[in-house]
């Protein structure tokens, strides 16, 4: 690391936890984010400010002007762009230092494989379920940690599911696969800072899994109430007839 890097992370490297050799664990690592809209855009700033080496942004959408109330990886020049520009122009000019790959169309299932294969960890900020029951199949089949998010209007909710531990729950174990729900940020509404926060956790939690520290929220399901401000957690355990995890 030159100077310039051990100043810009002075503060995390100060912490012994972390030190020099977990900061550079960190630029060594790669993370496949999944949604570059409300979730994505704390998630990947954070990632981003960390000194994460290798991130790979998936999203196929462009920027609305709807989306600004919420998304603030995009700001009001963006509209009409793919979130994938805006997004890399915004998380290189915070930090030059990290490798954006973009990929701006939607991964078959052998295409996700491989790109999880080559990650450290996979992150779910989408917004439906059709997604997210996918990259819960890949994850169990590559065995790559996946942290889950979600939010609507003030309630959210984020776990850790962990494939590579055998007590560890997965997705389907959580929800059926036939849940049929018309309930999005569209059709419903959601209050911008809940996504801050569950977009935060997701980015603390990807974090300690690369460092190796503390205790991820793995067998938990962390569920916020921002109108209340109230935290609770229910434990998740593994489905012994979990059709993708068994």
């Amino acid at each position: 690391m030159n100077d310039e890097q051990l100043l810009r992370y002075s503060r995390q490297i100060m912490l012994p936890e972390i030190d020099v050799a977990g900061q550079k664990r960190l630029k060594s690592s790669r993370i496949l984010l999944i949604g570059l809209g409300g979730l994505g855009s704390p998630v990947s700033i954070y990632l981003t400010a960390a000194g994460i080496g290798e991130l790979v942004l998936v999203d196929f959408d462009k920027v609305d002007l709807s989306n600004l109330q919420r998304q603030i990886l995009h700001a009001t020049k963006d509209i009409n762009r793919p979130k994938i520009d805006s997004a890399k122009e915004h998380l290189l000019s915070l930090n030059p230092d990290i490798n954006i790959n973009c990929i701006g169309e939607k991964l078959t299932e052998n295409n996700l494989i491989e790109e999880a294969k080559k990650s450290d960890v996979i992150i779910d900020a989408t917004d439906n379920f059709a997604t997210r029951f996918s990259l819960n199949e890949v994850s169990v089949k590559t065995k790559t940690p996946l942290i889950s998010g979600a939010a609507i209007r003030f309630e959210g909710q984020v776990t850790v599911f962990n494939p590579s531990k055998k007590t560890s729950p997965c997705y389907r174990c959580l929800y059926d696969e036939d849940i049929s729900t018309q309930e999005s940020c569209t059709a419903n509404g959601v209050f911008a800072p809940l996504l801050g926060i569950i977009g935060s956790i997701q980015a603390n939690e990807a974090l300690k899994l690369i460092l190796d520290i503390g205790a991820t929220i793995q067998g938990k399901l962390l569920l916020v109430d921002a109108l209340n401000m109230e935290f609770n957690e229910a434990v998740l355990k593994k489905d012994p007839k979990c059709p993708v995890c068994n």
